[in-house]
């Protein structure tokens, strides 16, 4: 069985079709370091964790093998699920023998703490069993049934193994013949079940399992649970104009996810509207420019439009994971490339500075601005994020590219071989490039048994339009944002080449984003960047850039290899505020002096020793700057 994260291979509504893990191979480079890493040492680090925390002595209890009490969080069950779907699709890409055996021994233990009526969640056995289905609000019941769900496909469909998937099946018709339709009515307080579903349909076949993801989102917004925007029971999906202040971002990302697929199979265009709706709220006034979402501690909460602190920015490491998700989703279903764009800026950075370069230390929340004291954790009370950021990077291989009858499109840049699949015959591309690091890509063509079809290259959204070669000849130009179409029939070793403009830009915010009024952002290609105080000798939240200095600077011996951002700033001197709060305006004079800044990716701040760190920086004004310089 291909091992396809989202399978919309028979998915009448979507655009495009994937391209199974096992189909992609990742040359050394930016992914492939992180594949292996993630391998080697995440993985097996979060298996112990998992052990010495109770989690997986959770199910040995449940299966009557173990005695105790329940140990942790009553959603706990959900950590371990995500960890077997990482473990599973990275499999899929690099098979290790050690990892397989961690991982079928973590399945049996699931299967052995099964019902006999099918249910399975630890939290509600021998003295709970009478409360199951009491509370949906609250008790993440099918929250955690979904990510069962979602294991077990991955496990089929990377490893062959179809032990976890008939555990899920079992689940998943207990769970309709209590909630399907015309039975009891409800919804889960943390949406997850319903894009489950929908994969569990794909790969089972049961249509039952569409029809209750697709009754879960239509019952949401009657009040069932509550009617709170928090859980996005206040409007049913298709009347919300926003994802309302207050609501729980993960959760509302998550039901977005939901929505798409269920989409994908019925084409609801109710449904479609809804989502760009919700998308272009997000994207337009409430995301970070990390791609991380929630400004708000209360609640993991999205705020109101242009609600996007900085310090205090919560952007769990889960929010910007179920960003990319649902941008992932979207692509699929409409082949449109901006939300390849959100899918690759919520990847390289709201997310992956969930995880420490190192692959075994981790960031719950995410902010933008800090003066040292938050550090990544090795896990977590509630430890939904590290098992998270895993998953979405055993996807990667199967993001970088799509398919559609005749076309392949490349959604993201990295050094890749890969064996593609059309409805005529099968290709093989080679994928030649440094991106995030260098902009110069190269994709060899080889037909193996078709040789006429298109060739779609991605232009980012952050570029500039771009000259488009085939073997060393003029074909075209990319327009930012879109998709660059080559068409023609193919020979061996065609090779189409593009280089964008990777050079470092400053960006603003909205003027209503009035926490950033006066400062700017650094942005390298897909990279958001940051100045942290282990590179720069004045205080980075007291300098400001100067417009028109940034270069950059390629450092092997950095974070792992980077480029590092390099530029003019202007230090200011405090010193004359000692003992002042406020003053009269212009009583108070800072002097500032010229110094050199260096801003490093955001994806990999708090790696070194701690010290304040800060996205979006002061700008100078450029009058000051020169006269400073002359």
């Amino acid at each position: 069985m291909p091992a396809n994260v989202i399978d919309t291979s028979r998915s009448p509504y979507a655009r495009l079709k994937p391209v199974p893990i096992e189909n992609v191979k990742l040359e050394d480079g930016f992914w492939a370091s992180r594949l292996n890493m993630l391998l080697n040492v995440t993985i097996p680090t979060q298996y112990q964790l998992l052990e010495e925390s109770g989690r997986i002595d959770n199910f040995r209890r449940a299966a009557g093998k173990v005695k105790g009490l329940f140990r942790g969080l009553y959603f706990n069950d959900s950590d371990v699920y995500k960890w077997v779907e990482a473990a599973s699709f990275a499999l899929a890409y690099r098979r290790d023998p050690r990892v397989e055996e961690l991982t079928d021994r973590v399945v049996a233990e699931i299967a052995a703490a099964q019902d006999e009526d099918g249910y399975l969640n630890t939290y509600f056995t021998f003295e709970r069993k009478k409360e199951r289905w009491s509370n949906l609000r609250d008790m993440h019941e099918m929250y955690c049934a979904g990510h069962l769900f979602q294991a077990s496909v991955a496990r089929q469909r990377a490893l062959g193994k179809m032990d976890l998937l008939a555990v899920a099946v079992r689940f998943a018709d207990h769970i309709y013949d209590v909630f399907g339709p015309g039975r009891r009515e409800s919804v889960d307080g943390h949406p997850e079940v319903e894009m489950a579903l929908v994969e569990l349909y794909r790969e089972a076949g049961k249509r039952e399992y569409l029809e209750l993801a697709q009754l879960l989102i239509e019952q949401r917004g009657r009040g069932l649970i509550g009617g709170s925007p928090y859980h996005l029971d206040h409007k049913t999906f298709k009347e919300m104009e926003e994802i309302p202040p207050g609501a729980h971002a993960v959760r509302a990302l998550y039901l977005c996810c939901g929505a798409a697929d269920v989409y994908m199979e019925t084409g609801d265009l109710g449904l479609m509207e809804a989502l760009k709706r919700l998308w272009r709220d997000l994207v337009e006034r409430k995301m970070y420019v990390t791609g991380g979402v929630g400004s708000r501690y209360e609640g993991e909460a999205v705020g109101e439009a242009y609600e996007l602190p900085n310090e205090r920015a919560y952007a769990e490491t889960c929010a910007a994971v179920a960003n990319a998700m649902w941008n992932w989703r979207m692509l699929l279903a409409t082949g449109e490339a901006r939300f390849a764009d959100v899918m690759e800026l919520a990847l390289y950075n709201g997310a992956l500075s969930g995880i420490s370069l190192s692959g075994d230390l981790y960031f719950y929340v995410n902010p933008l601005a800090d003066r040292g004291k938050h550090r990544r954790q090795k896990w977590f009370e509630c430890a939904c994020c590290p098992p998270n950021i895993a998953r979405l990077i055993a996807y990667v291989p199967s993001m970088v590219y799509a398919r559609e009858r005749d076309g392949v499109y490349v959604n993201l840049y990295a050094a890749s071989k890969a064996w593609i699949e059309l409805d005529g015959g099968r290709i093989q591309l080679i994928q030649r490039t440094r991106y995030p690091w260098d902009g110069l890509v190269e994709v060899e063509v080889r037909p193996e048994s078709i040789d006429e079809f298109s060739l779609l290259l991605r232009a980012p959204g952050w570029s500039k339009p771009a000259r488009v070669e085939v073997n060393g000849e003029g074909y075209g130009t990319t327009q930012p944002g879109s998709y660059f179409e080559v068409r023609r029939r193919w020979k061996e070793e065609d090779v189409v080449r593009v280089r964008f403009d990777m050079g470092p830009m400053l960006i603003e915010a909205h003027p209503r984003v009035t926490c950033n009024t006066g400062r700017v952002a650094v942005r390298y290609g897909p990279l958001v960047y940051c100045l942290e105080q282990a590179d720069n000798e004045h205080d980075v939240w007291d300098l400001a850039v100067v417009p028109g200095t940034l270069r950059a600077e390629w450092r092997p011996d950095l974070l792992g290899g980077v480029v590092a951002v390099k530029g003019k700033a202007l230090a200011l001197d405090t010193s004359a505020w000692a003992g002042k709060l406020y003053a009269p305006l212009g009583e108070v004079r800072a002097p500032a002096r010229e110094v050199e800044l260096t801003a490093i990716p955001y994806y990999a701040w708090a790696n070194r020793e701690p010290g304040p760190m800060i996205v979006w920086v002061r700008l100078a004004e450029q009058r000051t700057a020169q006269q400073r310089s002359a």
